[in-house]
């Protein structure tokens, strides 16, 4: 261990602040809130790990990570070492230290953190070491000697990089196919800048290449090739699907045609795959409104309302139709929101969109809700106020309530087996219903973490593994 500090006198350190930029000047632009540890602040609150004997917090982890001894390389000074152990779990660490919900992973089930504690900042020393070895280490990874077998992954979001850079190290010749015409899925469609720069996605991306990973962008699977033609024509021995699930929901209320309404997944991406936020360099059209209610209660809904501000809004809106303790966005997103000067406007259901004669949005009209007894999930139901009616002035919408399962793949692929919601079927160990298909993340879970779909890519890459060798055997021959 690092050091012989005694529990009570670990007990006694509080837990550190991560350093970030003013409020009212990041609201303005796209750079990163968080600035991060430095190395004392980092040692300083690795020191504050218990050295628990029963290590909960690597139950929760999805991918595994060995963070009691994760912490006590950074504690002793090893960034080296902390680094390697790191990455021997985590293909992605930069990215999972900045978006990972931490608080309802690793750092919920810390010992540290219950009664009236306060958890060990993990995520937070997951990005400082991430961001160290980026820097500092040649994150070149030993690979297995060549296998002969040939895997696809469709997608390259969370779960479809980490499956790629799984299979890769196992000797596995491996192709991604990415639909838009940059690799990153919703990692660089759908998270702003401010959170997670596309610089740090791009490191993430360019490792699996120098792994040997190959990323063929502009190839919709369903339209460019089926997942049959992948295994019949194309020769591969295995598929990942790990195609998200990008259809946009709405809520059905009148005037969602109106000019002026987005889906959160048309505004982020023109913001931040398209880059409309560095107009002129990018000449990408985005409607900059004044007023902006956003509906929703998400991290897609605080990405989108933030968003708004940067691009120019006076006021930006959360419009939530439960209270603040029902909202699912990470506390941390929440809070610099606040910080930002973003508006909440709780137990509030839009009911209608209004527009002026030229047909574009002027406001919303709303429904007061209270709350009653919990539903399915586990939070208390919302139920309107009769007669409570009211508007809400404003010149754009964002509709951020949710998303669900593009058809286009699987409509192709009728052997797929899918649930009701089109979500596809995968067991435990990520099989689908067609022998060597195996499925992952949003496609799978519904809208999900980044890190349970990389969790999923993870535990789909040694199945994939073992499928290949223990059942195919052979690789395909064309």
């Amino acid at each position: 261990m690092a050091t012989k500090l005694t529990p009570k006198e670990r007990m006694a350190i509080t837990r550190q602040k991560m350093p970030e930029r003013e409020a009212l000047v990041r609201n303005k632009d796209f750079k990163e809130v968080n600035i991060g540890f430095h190395e004392e602040i980092a040692k300083l609150e690795a020191e504050r790990c218990l050295h628990c004997k029963d290590e909960k917090c690597i139950d929760g982890c999805p991918v595994g990570i060995e963070i009691p001894k994760f912490l006590d390389l950074i504690a002793a000074g090893d960034l080296r070492g902390a680094a390697e152990n790191l990455l021997s779990a985590n293909a992605l660490p930069g990215i999972t230290g900045r978006v990972c919900p931490q608080e309802e992973q690793c750092e919920l089930v810390c010992i540290r953190g219950k009664g009236k504690g306060v958890s060990v900042a993990i995520g937070h020393l997951e990005r400082y070491i991430a961001d160290w070895a980026r820097e500092n280490l040649d994150l070149k990874q030993l690979l297995a000697p060549p296998s002969g077998f040939r895997a696809a992954v469709v997608g390259s979001g969370p779960a479809g990089l980490t499956a790629a850079g799984e299979l890769a190290k196992k000797g596995h010749d491996v192709t991604i196919f990415e639909a838009l015409h940059e690799p990153g899925g919703v990692l660089v469609y759908g998270i702003p800048e401010f959170r997670l720069p596309n610089k740090i996605i791009e490191a993430e991306v360019n490792r699996l290449r120098d792994m040997g990973v190959k990323i063929i962008t502009n190839v919709v699977i369903g339209r460019t090739f089926t997942v049959k033609e992948l295994l019949q024509q194309e020769g591969f021995d295995a598929i990942f699907i790990a195609n998200g699930a990008g259809l946009p929901m709405f809520l059905n209320v009148p005037g969602e045609n109106f000019k002026g309404v987005y889906s959160a997944n048309e505004y982020l991406t023109r913001v931040n795959l398209m880059r409309a936020y560095d107009f002129p360099n990018f000449d990408t059209p985005i409607i900059k409104g004044t007023n902006v209610a956003v509906f929703g209660g998400g991290n897609v809904a605080m990405d989108s309302v933030r968003t708004a501000k940067r691009l120019g809004a006076k006021r930006a809106m959360i419009l939530y139709r439960r209270s603040r303790e029902e909202m699912p966005a990470r506390i941390e997103e929440v809070h610099h929101a606040e910080q930002e000067d973003i508006e909440f406007i709780m137990l509030t259901a839009p009911v209608r969109i209004l527009a002026n004669e030229q047909g574009w949005v002027r406001g919303v009209e709303c429904l007061r809700m209270e709350l009653g007894e919990p539903d399915d999930s586990g939070r208390r139901r919302p139920l309107p106020i009769k007669g409570s009616e009211y508007v809400i002035d404003c010149d754009l919408v964002i509709s951020a309530i949710g998303t669900r399962a593009n058809p286009l793949l699987t409509a192709t692929t009728p052997e797929l087996k899918t649930n009701k919601w089109g979500y596809i079927i995968a067991d435990e160990n990520g099989a689908t219903s067609m022998p060597g298909v195996y499925a992952g993340g949003d496609i799978t879970r519904g809208s999900a973490t980044v890190i349970l779909a990389m969790g999923d890519g993870k535990k789909s890459a040694a199945s994939m593994d073992k499928y290949l060798r223990e059942v195919k055997k052979t690789p395909t021959r064309w």
